[in-house]
């Protein structure tokens, strides 16, 4: 029987490939239908991703502060832990993995999603998607278990595949672009701040994603000073991408167009190059959901670890294989994984992927929220100066923000999000009698 044992200090994961597992998180299924959903507000959806890219890089610049407060394993959780007390670190422990479960579930349906364009009978018979969304699922999780620094080097190649495509759309975009397609700014009659508040919420779902750098803290070398490199260079990377991107499709593509479109990078593509044009955008969403899906099972695999070694999970998650990966939590993750994907493909494909997308949002928001009241605690004891008036002012910001996004989840998730949080309660109380025995 494998017993738990320390981390490996090999310490595989340096910068390239910390900014593959943040930036290949991030970029996933949710990009390649942003155009069509931001198409009803103008050039103020477009704004959107400025502020919802702005708001994030507070979050990253306050994650920041903290990793290099607390270097440990787990991210968000461990921060929250660390300024909060272990109740508080639970709370987020126990909904960021869940938030993690639901976007692999997510993210592999979106992916047998992409393949059926190109193979039909997989969209048109829901136990051939079932079978190779379970066969995708395990398969990303044995190259996890197998060991870090495989599933880092598969997180490199695959992230720079993704961002393929969506430069060669950016180009050609920009190289035969009708400026005169522009929609107006505000084409509703609703206020300006009003639509914001609504598209930043919107793409929130496509940022979401950079703190996973944080989480895999033990197999990096001196995370206190990689990982804020990690997520500063991230935010700025993803934020590029898609604001140019999503301008790009604009100048190609009429706004009544999009609006009808349910694939409007394809519609682009296709305007531009022709059908081998669709064709290739297709395999650049098949790419970049693979790598999101990898970077999710990832994290998916390391909370449960983090937690267990701090008593709030049970031991057996802490269990490590030979290459020093969470075997056990792995395994659990992946089998509720499998549980979630059966319940998706008996009660609807699309309802099912939208609520967990969704709530795997909400989720990602509260631990957001509760790293930056986190950091307040830790403010406290440092000295008076500049230096903490600044600390305290990204706090601020950052919590702001956080609160701001999950305002506009609607109140149907967060009641959902509210009730996930209880259905934990017994479990934290289960553990923490074990723990003080």
């Amino acid at each position: 029987m494998l017993k738990p044992q320390p981390v490996s200090s090999n310490n595989p994961i340096g910068f390239w490939r910390g900014w593959s597992i943040a930036v290949g998180c991030a970029i996933g299924s949710g990009v390649f239908m942003m155009p069509t959903l931001l198409a009803p507000y103008g050039l103020l959806g477009l704004a959107g991703w400025l502020v919802a890219g702005a708001g994030t890089l507070l979050v990253a610049l306050s994650l920041s502060r903290l990793v290099r407060r607390v270097p440990k394993l787990g991210g968000p959780y461990a921060y929250v832990r660390a300024g909060l007390g272990s109740f508080a670190g639970f709370l987020i422990a126990w909904t960021y993995w869940i938030a993690c479960i639901a976007a692999v579930a997510g993210i592999a349906t979106a992916f047998v999603g992409y393949l059926g364009v190109f193979v039909p009978m997989i969209a048109q018979s829901a136990v051939v998607s079932l079978a190779i969304s379970l066969g995708l699922v395990w398969t990303i999780i044995g190259l996890n278990i197998r060991s870090v620094e495989g599933s880092g080097r598969f997180q490199v190649v695959t992230t720079l595949l993704k961002i393929v495509p969506l430069l060669v759309m950016i180009v050609m975009g920009f190289t035969n672009m009708q400026p005169e397609l522009l929609p107006p700014v505000n084409p509703t009659e609703l206020h300006p701040i009003a639509i914001l508040a609504t598209v930043t919420t919107l793409v929130m779902w496509s940022f979401v994603g950079i703190e996973t750098a944080t989480v895999p803290a033990d197999n990096m070398a001196h995370p206190e000073k990689m990982i804020p490199r990690i997520l500063i260079a991230s935010v700025l990377t993803i934020l590029a991408i898609y604001f140019l991107v999503s301008l790009s499709i604009a100048l190609v593509v009429p706004a009544e167009q999009l609006l009808v479109s349910t694939a409007p990078f394809a519609l682009a593509a296709t305007k531009i190059m022709g059908p081998i044009g669709g064709a290739f955008i297709t395999v650049g969403a098949l790419i970049s959901t693979l790598g999101s899906l990898n970077a999710n099972a990832l994290t998916a695999g390391n909370l449960p670890l983090a937690a267990a070694k701090d008593h709030l999970l049970p031991v057996k998650f802490a269990t490590l294989s030979k290459s020093g990966t969470p075997v056990f939590s792995f395994i659990v993750s992946g089998l509720f994984v499998s549980v979630l994907l059966i319940l998706n493909y008996s009660k609807g494909l699309v309802a099912a992927f939208t609520f967990m997308a969704m709530l795997s949002t909400l989720s990602t928001l509260m631990a957001y929220a509760f790293s930056a009241v986190a950091e307040f605690y830790f403010l406290k004891r440092d000295d008076a100066g500049l230096e903490r008036n600044r600390a305290i002012g990204l706090a601020i910001a950052a919590f702001l923000y956080s609160v701001f996004a999950i305002y506009g989840a609607g109140p149907e998730t967060v009641f959902y999000s509210f009730l996930l949080i209880l259905m934990g309660m017994p479990f934290y109380a289960l553990v923490r009698e074990e723990s003080t025995e």
